[in-house]
């Protein structure tokens, strides 16, 4: 028998069906905002576990996030956009999702019930003692995320996890748990509601905040960014000529010249010190 848990516990609206799009809106809003609070009060969970990744990735360590459903999609998409973001490889910060990439788009039936395959999709990666896996699941009851949370910490690797109800089953399986309570969501069971946003923004916080202390900002600008495309060039020359207080022209030239803002600003320091 299952206990009951808040992500599960029924919504506080009813007879959804017959309100109005005023109404619906409304009360889905009225939810949201509870959010931010329930984010808050983990602050100094979210904290100890940035420094300790922190501390790990400056020696050369990787960050994984491990999840199914939503949750699996929400690390896929924080590490995703940390390449383009802040200029780094697309080895340092992985998310996998039980089911394989293609679960990223489509429901893999039952894929999240196996325990043992979170480790088996790690250990393709050489796992070592430097690296830190972020399990992600609403319910905190996912086996393929508990299961290799379990054997991580069994090889020595810091684990930590993003959960929404409380004394959770994965939470009690690693070193730091962050259990942002969101209560329950608006539509009974739908936790990419109120608990995925809590997610993606505690995920925001963290890699935002790896990044800025591993240098991959200047001020709070995103110096290394990847330039991709035609209005990421111009915020690059934008970004130049308040620093360096060269025109448009020249800091156009040396942007595409040196691939980044941060490579034009080094070079700029090497000839003129």
């Amino acid at each position: 028998m299952t206990t009951e848990s808040t992500t599960e516990s029924d919504s506080l609206y009813n007879d959804l069906e017959q309100k109005s799009v005023k109404e619906l809106l409304l009360s889905i809003h009225e939810e949201d905002k509870k959010i931010l609070p329930a984010v808050h009060a983990v602050l100094p969970q979210i904290e100890k576990l940035v420094e300790q990744i922190y501390s790990r990735m400056k020696k050369g360590g990787r960050l994984f996030y491990l999840g199914a459903g939503t949750s699996g999609r929400l690390g896929i998409l924080d590490a995703s956009e940390i390449p383009p973001t802040f200029g780094v490889g697309h080895d340092l910060v992985i998310g996998l999702i039980a089911g394989g990439d293609r679960a990223i788009r489509k429901a893999v039936e039952m894929a999240e019930d196996d325990e043992h395959q979170g480790w088996k999709d790690l250990e393709k990666y050489n796992m070592n003692k430097l690296d830190t896996i972020i399990g992600i699941a609403a319910s905190g009851r996912t086996p393929y995320v508990i299961g290799a949370v379990k054997k991580a910490r069994e090889e020595g690797i810091l684990t930590g996890c993003i959960v929404n109800n409380r004394n959770s089953a994965l939470a009690q399986n690693v070193d730091i748990a962050i259990e942002a309570i969101v209560g329950p969501e608006f539509l009974t069971g739908s936790t990419r509601m109120k608990s995925g946003t809590s997610q993606k923004l505690i995920l925001n916080m963290i890699t935002t905040t790896l990044m800025i202390k591993l240098g991959r900002v200047k001020g709070n600008k995103m110096v290394n960014m990847q330039l991709t495309n035609q209005k990421l060039i111009n915020r690059g020359i934008r970004m130049i000529i308040s620093e360096l207080g060269y025109d448009e022209l020249k800091a156009k030239r040396l942007l595409l010249l040196h691939g980044s803002v941060n490579a034009v600003l080094l070079a700029e320091k090497e000839e003129n010190p």
